[in-house]
Formats: C-alpha cells, structure tokens, sequence
C-alpha cells in the first residue's frame, strides 16, 4: 500500500500555504499507511547557514543542546532543526557524535527541513506543525509496513544527500546489490530498507554530476522491481515510475502548482482543482520541474 503526496508550488504566493495543503493531502491517504508518515519541506534558505534535522528521545532537551553547540535550534516535538554557520559544520557534527550520541542526524541542507514519525498523517502532522510551515515545495508519505517493523528509522522520507530526499512505494528486488556497491563509492546507510538505497543512488548520481532529471533516468536502467518515486532537491521535485507502473498515481498541473498524489482524492481540495490538467504518470518516463532559489 502506502501513499504518496507531493506538492510544487509555481505560484510563490501560496508558500504560506504549503504546510496546511501538504497536511491535507496526507491526511486523506491515512488508509494506505497508517502506521508511520514523514514530510520534507523546502523552506527559505539561511545564507551562510546549514539546517541540520534531528531526532531525539522523548523529553530530550535541544535547548540545553543547541546552547552547549552554539547554534539557533527549533524544536519540533521530539525532532529539532539547528542553523548551524558553514565554517563551523563540521565541528558540529563531530560533537553531536561526542556528546549527543543519543541523537539521530535525519537531514541536512540549505532549505529542506525533515520529519517522520510513528503514527497516522494527522498525529505526525500536528506534532511537527506541518500546517504551519512555508514553502516553496514538499513531499510526504505514508507508510504501511508490510515487510519490516513499524519504526521511525523506516518511515519515509530517506535523505541521503544535502537538500535531497525521496519516498517510494513499492518494492526493489535488487536493493542489497545495489548497497553493497553504493558502500563501495562512499555511501552511507542507516537502514535495511529499499527505499534508502534508491535515495542513495539518486544521491551518488547528483554527486557525480548529474541533474535529477538524469539521475532518474539512470535509476531507470539500475534499479529493478516495481515503484513509484518522488524526489525533492533545493530546486527541484520529480517524479518516476517503474517500466510496469503498477502503483497508483495521478498528477495534477496548473499555472500555480505541480501536485502528485497516490489517489485523486487527495489533491480534490486543492484550490483550482477543477481546472487543472489532470494525468497519469507514463510508465519510465522521468516527469521533472524546477525553478530558482
């Protein structure tokens, strides 16, 4: 099952907006994945500044943290966003290591900020204050485990690069192979889901040089089984489905959004819905948009 949502915004005035649209569209996939959900937003960028996602243990204490790195934190229930100055990043990372141990690094970039947790969409959503954020775009997921535990660490999305992240649905037969080489160029994994590994080779993709639309479509000839993705980076968001195209999804573009959903319900309340070029993405084909900073 699981369910996917995605929305690019064209039309910056709806940025306020992106929170509680991407929280809608995610609450009405609740029946496809009940027992987990995540969301990646693409806020403002801080010049000069890396956003780094973590998670914490319950009650855990960013404030004591953040004031113990030196660096603004907001605090998300039990995940945080620190802003952390360039020139001291790798510093930060070395002590969150030394000292904090107990907290998981979830994401890094200059715009895309990171959540998922245990729980239906609307739980993971109000925990996070989804409805609140800003945005030029996001993507969320939510999850039914059919073949592993349900945890936070496999819960989507899975972002294995600066500003890049991914959700899926569906299963890739060849993941361990895949793994096992990404190792061998440097790539690292925290988990044993597919999903990561498909994030980490669209991630050593864009770190050789390619754009995400080429990255998709190397994934085309590398990764095989059947799946539904949708990627975020900085500036882009795209979309691919397998040769087969068996999961479910529908695309929906007007002058002022791009939005994916895996059923049309959850677009339905989209503002100018009923105007929209509705579509189904064509199975191999790589879908890709864009825009400035």
């Amino acid at each position: 099952m699981c369910g996917i949502a995605g929305l690019f915004l064209k039309n910056r005035a709806l940025e306020p907006e992106l929170g509680a649209m991407t929280a809608a569209m995610l609450s009405v996939l609740t029946s496809r994945g009940p027992d987990s959900a995540g969301f990646a937003v693409y806020g403002q960028a801080m010049p000069g500044f890396l956003k780094i996602s973590l998670r914490g243990a319950e009650n855990f204490d960013f404030g004591a943290m953040a004031a113990a790195l030196d660096v603004d934190v907001s605090v998300h229930d039990d995940h945080a966003v620190i802003a952390v100055p360039l020139e001291r990043e790798a510093r930060v990372r070395a002590l969150l290591v030394q000292r904090f141990p107990e907290v998981a690094v979830v994401a890094s970039g200059a715009r895309m900020e990171l959540f998922k947790g245990v729980g239906q969409p609307d739980e993971v959503s109000k925990r996070f204050g989804l409805v609140g954020m800003t945005g030029s775009h996001a993507i969320g997921h939510t999850r039914m485990a059919t073949e592993s535990a349900v945890t936070i660490a496999g819960a989507h999305p899975f972002s294995t690069g600066a500003d890049q992240c991914l959700v899926h649905n569906g299963s890739l037969s060849n993941h361990n192979d895949i793994r096992r080489k990404l190792i061998k160029e440097g790539m690292r994994f925290e988990t044993q889901n597919d999903t990561e590994v498909a994030a980490g080779f669209l991630s050593w993709q864009l770190r050789e040089g390619a754009k995400l639309d080429e990255a998709l479509g190397a994934a085309l000839d590398t990764l095989d089984g059947f799946y539904t993705f949708v990627v975020g980076t900085e500036t882009g968001f795209g979309v691919l489905r397998d040769p087969v195209a068996c999961k479910p999804a529908v695309m929906a573009e007007t002058d002022d959004y791009v939005a994916f959903g895996s059923e049309y319900r959850a677009m339905a309340d989209l503002p100018g819905i009923a105007d929209a070029h509705l579509f189904e993405p064509e199975p191999a084909r790589v879908y890709f948009w864009e825009r400035a900073a």
